[in-house]
Formats: C-alpha cells, sequence, structure tokens
C-alpha cells in the first residue's frame, strides 16, 4: 500500500501565479526578506493584468488603467520562506469600485497548500492630466469581475 500525496486544495477564487525566490531575495539570515514580498506579488499582477492588455509602455497619457497609484498595503507574515524556488501569489480582488480597487494575496507554496504571507493592497485609478481619480476601464471592470471573492 502506498500513501498518496495530498492533494492541494481548489482555489475558489481568483488565480494562482508562479513566481521565483533568488538568491539574491534572502536576507542575512537566509529568509526571503519582508520588502521582497510586495515585490513578488506586484510582478504576479503585472503578469496577470498583462493578460488582459494592461501595461505601462513608458507613456502615462496612454497607459489607461496602468496609470494608478497605492494608497494602501497591509502584509502579514505567516511563516517563513527559508529557501529558494517557485512559490506562488494567490490573487483576487476583495473590492472593485470606480475609481479604486482592493486587491487580496497570498505568497504561498506553487500548489498553494502553504501560506507565507497574506495581505492586501488598495489601488486608486489616476487621470494622468490631474493625478485625481479616474474610472477604471470597462475592459479592466470586466477582468476583474472575474477576479472577484465570492461574498462569505
Amino acid at each position: 500500500m502506498t500513501a498518496e500525496a495530498p492533494t492541494a486544495p481548489a482555489l475558489s477564487h481568483g488565480r494562482l501565479i508562479p513566481v521565483t525566490v533568488h538568491f539574491d531575495d534572502l536576507d542575512a539570515l537566509g529568509l526571503l526578506h519582508n520588502a521582497r514580498y510586495p515585490v513578488m506579488v506586484e510582478r504576479a499582477w503585472t503578469e496577470l493584468w498583462q493578460e488582459h492588455g494592461v501595461r505601462f509602455e513608458g507613456d502615462w497619457a496612454t497607459a489607461g488603467d496602468a496609470c494608478n497609484a497605492v494608497r494602501e498595503l497591509r502584509v502579514s507574515y505567516e511563516a517563513p520562506v527559508t529557501r529558494t524556488g517557485t512559490y506562488a501569489v494567490h490573487l483576487w480582488l476583495e473590492r472593485l469600485g470606480t475609481t479604486g480597487l482592493t486587491y487580496g494575496f497570498r505568497f504561498c507554496s506553487p500548489d498553494g497548500a502553504v501560506t507565507y504571507a497574506r495581505g492586501t493592497r488598495v489601488l486608486v485609478r489616476l487621470d494622468p492630466a490631474t493625478l485625481r481619480p479616474a474610472p477604471w476601464s470597462e475592459t479592466l471592470r470586466s477582468a476583474g469581475r472575474a477576479l472577484l471573492r465570492p461574498a462569505d
């Protein structure tokens, strides 16, 4: 009789995006540096949004939904990442408003079973000329609706 490996929990919402932790992401103790978690999350979101045509190509006037600013970032660290290699970021939207959104994230094992850190980030879409809040495009809103976490 052989034991089967436990299966990873199915995601009820959001997407799991692979990320890589490199040696230079570790601190002097050999742990993933606390400031690198938000960088890994940002890279995962960038990859996800690029799939939907949202990207910054050097011109804020034409950046569209990529012209946004962080209003708030919260991260809680649950378990240390102690080695390099492949991990994942589980991404979803908590709230999708007219000019702002709140996304949730988990930095986790590649299969999503182990959580190392979790948090939320609030973004505000900006008008490039005035830097005042501006509405998200229907393209982003449509893609975002698919990422919304179901109400509990």
